[in-house]
């Protein structure tokens, strides 16, 4: 077809009105990010599936158990708790209350571990394992108790005997999951056995209460008990879903209650050095503290403690005492510092393992202290004296 002249120039009149009436162009689109970590927004794919509420249940997501204690966390169970091992823990159930979990109710006692087995299979649930009671007590951020990291007796009624009482009376007992009542009152079984050295058929029980409260109620804690006990303290919680194959296997390794060496080791006597508690240094003063002999304390099983004797001073009298400290790979944790006075430390071993006696003297004659181990922690008595003054000689070394 051919177009006319005055054809053409109608057609190209319209282009360029249509070309006025655009929007003007914008900028440039910045190029893609050239890595994950710039992207913005939510991540792509579906939500997660949230799993479907079960009444009076909690739902414990997938997460990260790190469980027992770490040796440099304290108190400490040595010979009965893992010491800090990360376990990678599948969702699952669990009843907010102890059985029969409703508020306001008294906990069931008086029953076997068998019978409260079959009393959580009649409600389509079973018993927990212990570390996923342990994971409902810690929380997603792994906490000591319950409510936090530092021990409060209000919160859980704990540092007392174990007791019943109606579910839900302490409102500040609850997990950051809102699992509640885990201590302060009953112990409640589980279905693990006691898997701590030479255990027997013996499980294990969690929560409960005792009169050292900081150490009872920690999420950490646990007790073995026979499978057919039945206690007016002891009752249950039941939990639902696939169970977590996870366990607690402790290997107890005992050894001799004290043993020493003439020798202290050179990186543990520049980390003993550098480990000096305050009142170590007010004692010894300017003088250097010269380390001479080295002991190891065997108070329960797993737990190997080091005890550094020496002298500060080159005249009498000088100024003697023993260092008491627990070495973690390269970590030198200070523990306790007992002075033994003008005489060098001689340590000897009670009948009960977790008690020493440390021999020494002053101006006021000789003396003996006890220093004792409990939970992780080492703690002296009372010096307890000698009759006659110490002869105001140096003594042998």
């Amino acid at each position: 077809m051919r177009y006319t002249r005055a054809r053409r120039f109608a057609l190209c009149l319209a282009a360029c009105v249509a070309c006025d009436r655009q929007e003007p162009p914008g900028p440039a689109p910045e190029p893609a990010p050239s890595s994950p970590a710039a992207k913005t927004g939510p991540p792509l794919g579906p939500p997660q599936k949230l799993p479907t509420p079960r009444h009076g249940m909690v739902w414990i997501p997938d997460g990260a158990l790190v469980a027992g204690t770490p040796p440099d966390a304290l108190p400490r169970l040595a010979d009965q708790e893992i010491a800090g091992k990360q376990f990678v823990m599948k969702g699952f159930y669990i009843d907010v209350y102890p059985y029969p979990d409703e508020e306001g109710a008294i906990p069931l006692t008086n029953v076997t571990q068998s019978q409260a087995q079959v009393l959580c299979e009649a409600r389509d649930k079973r018993l927990c394992s212990e570390l996923e009671w342990e994971r409902a007590c810690k929380g997603p951020d792994n906490q000591s108790y319950e409510y936090g990291r530092e021990y409060r007796s209000d919160r859980c009624g704990t540092g007392g005997p174990a007791r019943l009482r109606p579910s839900g009376l302490m409102v500040g007992c609850v997990s950051d999951f809102g699992v509640r009542d885990l201590h302060g009152g009953v112990w409640e079984w589980t279905d693990s056995p006691w898997g701590r050295g030479d255990a027997g058929e013996r499980v294990s029980v969690r929560g409960g209460n005792g009169v050292a409260g900081e150490l009872f109620g920690r999420c950490a804690h646990a007790a073995p008990r026979s499978r057919e006990d039945r206690s007016g303290t002891v009752g249950f919680r039941c939990c639902a879903g696939p169970r977590n194959v996870a366990e607690v296997t402790l290997d107890v390794t005992l050894g001799a209650k004290l043993t020493s060496k003439d020798r202290v080791d050179a990186a543990l006597s520049r980390g003993a050095l550098r480990a000096m508690p305050e009142e170590a240094r007010k004692e010894l003063g300017d003088a250097e503290f010269r380390p001479d002999r080295q002991w190891t304390w065997r108070p329960v099983g797993n737990e190997e403690l080091l005890a550094i004797g020496g002298c500060a001073g080159v005249r009498y009298p000088m100024r003697c005492g023993v260092l008491l400290v627990r070495r973690t790979f390269d970590r030198v944790t200070p523990l306790a510092w007992a002075s033994s006075g003008f005489r060098f430390p001689s340590l000897h071993a009670d009948k009960n393992p977790k008690e020493l006696w440390l021999l020494g003297g002053d101006y006021s004659g000789l003396f003996k202290q006890r220093i004792v181990y409990h939970w992780g922690n080492v703690t002296l008595g009372a010096r307890e004296r000698r009759v006659g003054p110490l002869p105001q000689k140096e003594p042998r070394r």
